[in-house]
């Protein structure tokens, strides 16, 4: 053989080498790329499949609120109907209420005022009531129970204290009761 054809050997086995090394690399990194976009696939599935549970709960949740209206609906008609006052007679019965809790709680009444307004798309009327009241700490903390534990509707908005003049305590108060528009 020749020397020429010896180097020209020499040259093809390397170069069948390089691309032998090349091909290895290029399969390797093919798998890699391939492990890699088949774990991103399994992640984005777990992701959907998260999603997915997370919205059907969500769906089930609003089909049992939805059959739950009608009870709801009873319901509040039900407490409208039993703990809300008449607006024939509510004020009458707002009256003796506060004046029967604060009387039980050894209060002074000084002042009470009353607004109130009609809510859009309801048949109730809201009243606010500002009052002032009188006396020792105990009783304004009876008076405060009295008003949690009376038959009637009321929310209690704001209390401040501040120094009575004969020297007790005085309480003025901004509380919310609401009226059945409509019997």
């Amino acid at each position: 053989m020749s020397l020429r054809s010896r180097q020209w050997k020499k040259w093809v086995r390397w170069a069948l080498l390089v691309l032998a090394v090349a091909d290895v690399m290029l399969v390797v990194l093919r798998w890699q790329t391939a492990r890699a976009a088949t774990q991103q696939e399994k992640d984005q599935l777990v992701r959907l499949q998260k999603q997915h549970d997370t919205l059907g709960a969500d769906v089930e949740r609003a089909a049992t609120i939805r059959g739950n209206l009608n009870g709801v609906e009873h319901q509040c008609n039900r407490f409208v109907a039993e703990q809300l006052l008449d607006t024939a007679s509510g004020y009458s019965a707002l009256v003796e209420d506060l004046g029967r809790i604060s009387e039980k709680s050894g209060l002074e009444t000084n002042s009470v005022s009353y607004k109130q307004r009609a809510l859009e798309k309801r048949d109730v009327q809201e009243v606010e009531v500002q009052a002032t009241v009188q006396g020792d700490y105990p009783s304004l903390v009876r008076f405060i129970n009295g008003l949690e534990r009376s038959s009637h509707f009321y929310l209690l908005d704001s209390l401040t204290l501040a120094p009575g003049s004969t020297g007790g305590v005085r309480l003025n108060l901004t509380l919310r009761t609401y009226f059945r528009a409509k019997s």
